[in-house]
């Protein structure tokens, strides 16, 4: 296996180099392996290492990833549902979409929104009798997990036999699981934090339940740790660790993410490990994921590009990204090429990631297994839904501007929608980047609309753009946007909801937690000093996205 394959400026390869040879003088490698906390912040990193060896522990017992398999095959269930949020869906939902669904196990969708519109899209489509649920979450004790349980519990007749759990020992979702009667509860381990468990039972279980042999990833798991044990020159995951953190150095924090179309979730995974590791101590690496693809004029010079090819599956889009991929190259952007066989590299580089993002964070002298910022937004919400409970309504906000059925919130003194987004645009500075945070239902209707706003910004300013969906961006990404470098600009977009649907022994809704949501990350935004500004749709959401669409035209020009 090449360690790395990779196109980098001659200053960029001697910074490079340096970063190699002083790990290869500190044993830095060697120091990982036996959790030496001191190659970090020396905090409490040593207890958040249990990733480093969980691909060897799962291959000793994979026998019970196939029995689990044949049961759910079995059991004849026509559709799946994983009711998570952040690391405990993300990994499952890159595996759905890049493998599909087997013959003979059930369809499987993954719920990681609060958005009641999502909710019941999610419900529309399937055979509830017939529907096994997922329910997984480390701590038990996640806002977003628990809502989607309690909703889905009530939906199918309280039936704990449609259900599995995996969770942490001890945790309240294992005490729900046993005594709500749940078919089976599966545990991860304490030492792993959410963003680095995909290999561990919260990947590998869903894995098994929708027909993909997790053994097989689990091997090519096993195959790149023992690679990331070798010295550094050999090593793929410290060499793509360290090339990082000397591209930071040099101002390029923008990790465009380009991916082969069947394997394009990879990117919302690493989005999250990188993100939350790295987005601290006013420091980050910021993924970018699903820009399209543009001339390298378009293109600032704090990018650099990961090229994640599926050779197996050539097709026309593969071939544009292969030639936009050189072009770039040859304009002296910083290429990484990343070449996967099949689809089970995932396992694979599963683990490469979590090693480099480890090493990375070392090199940004952080913790990169803490989230503290995340925390903070948690905080925030769950203030403002205890307000809820016992009042019956969120506390009233102030109107800054409302025009054709558009309200705005935040600091402005424009007297106009384009004005107002023109006001915020403005403040966009070469090497900063534009993120759009959509509190609205994650479908493609909605995802091409807010692709039409990030291209016009970055096609007229030259940065990187960032599109995620609430709430889930606040368990990924939404922790560099707070905790990271000063350097976002957010358009927070929020929408009255066409129906909403009650969460069962609860007074407020999933309309109400979506809303304290968006609004505790919009606090704790302008609390960090961050230049943000909400926009909220009362006519629908599609007029709604034309209008603010046009809005950020007429901003541009």
């Amino acid at each position: 296996m090449k360690p790395l394959d990779y196109v980098v400026s001659s200053s960029t390869a001697a910074a490079f180099e340096k970063k190699i040879a002083a790990w290869e003088a500190g044993g830095q490698v060697d120091r990982i392996w036996h959790r030496d906390a001191s190659v970090w912040s020396n905090a409490d990193e040593a207890k958040w290492l249990g990733w480093l060896t969980i691909t060897g522990e799962q291959l000793k017992q994979t026998q019970r990833f196939a029995q689990f398999a044949e049961e759910v095959r079995a059991a004849g269930f026509k559709h799946g549902v994983l009711l998570g949020m952040g690391g405990s869906s993300l990994g499952p939902e890159v595996l759905r979409l890049s493998f599909g669904t087997a013959a003979g196990f059930p369809d499987f969708q993954i719920l990681d929104s609060t958005d009641p519109g999502r909710v019941a899209t999610i419900e529309a489509g399937i055979d509830i009798a017939k529907t096994l649920f997922i329910v997984a979450s480390k701590s038990g004790s996640t806002l977003e997990p628990n809502v989607f349980h309690k909703y889905f519990f009530e939906r199918a007749g309280r039936n704990g036999k449609q259900f599995v759990a995996i969770t942490d020992p001890g945790s309240n979702m294992e005490k729900t699981a046993q005594e709500q009667g749940f078919w089976r509860i599966f545990y991860g381990l304490p030492s792993i934090g959410g963003r680095f468990s995909a290999l561990s039972d919260f990947g590998m279980i869903p894995a098994s339940a929708m027909g993909i042999d997790a053994a097989r990833l689990l091997e090519g798991g096993e195959m790149m740790a023992q690679a990331c044990r070798k010295p550094v020159r050999e090593n793929p995951g410290a060499m793509l660790g360290l090339l990082l953190g000397a591209l930071n150095e040099e101002g390029r924090d923008k990790i465009t993410v380009i991916a082969s179309p069947q394997i394009h979730d990879l990117g919302a995974w690493m989005e999250q490990l990188v993100a939350e590791s790295t987005g601290k101590n006013g420091k980050a690496l910021i993924p970018v994921d699903r820009e399209p693809l543009a001339a390298p004029s378009s293109y600032g010079n704090d990018r650099v590009f990961v090229y994640q090819r599926l050779e197996s599956s050539p097709n026309p889009e593969q071939d544009k990204a292969d030639k936009a991929v050189d072009a770039l190259a040859v304009a002296g952007h910083p290429v990484i090429h990343i070449p996967m066989s099949s689809a089970y590299d995932l396992g694979r580089e599963f683990f490469r990631w979590e090693f480099a993002t480890a090493v990375a964070g070392a090199v940004m002298g952080i913790n990169p297994f803490d989230q503290p910022d995340v925390e903070a937004s948690k905080i925030a919400t769950k203030k403002l839904t205890s307000q809820y409970e016992a009042t019956g309504a969120l506390p009233a906000e102030t109107v800054a501007l409302e025009e054709n059925g558009i309200r705005v919130y935040g600091k402005t003194s424009a007297k106009s929608l384009s004005s107002c987004v023109r006001e915020l645009l403005a403040t966009i500075q070469p090497g900063d980047y534009f993120a759009l945070l959509g509190y609205i239902e994650m479908n493609d209707a909605n995802e091409r609309a807010l692709e039409k706003m990030r291209v016009a910004v970055r096609d007229a300013k030259k940065v990187a753009t960032c599109v995620g969906f609430g709430p889930r961006f606040l368990h990924s990404t939404g922790q560099a946007y707070k905790g990271g470098s000063n350097n976002g600009v957010f358009l927070q977009i929020t929408a009255d909801d066409a129906r909403d649907l009650p969460v069962p022994g609860q007074t407020y809704t999933f309309s109400v937690v979506k809303a304290a949501q968006a609004r505790g990350d919009m606090e704790v935004m302008q609390e960090r000093g961050r230049r943000a500004l909400r926009i909220h749709l009362t006519g629908g959401v599609e007029a709604g996205l034309e209008k603010l669409a046009s809005a950020i035209t007429h901003a541009l020009q």
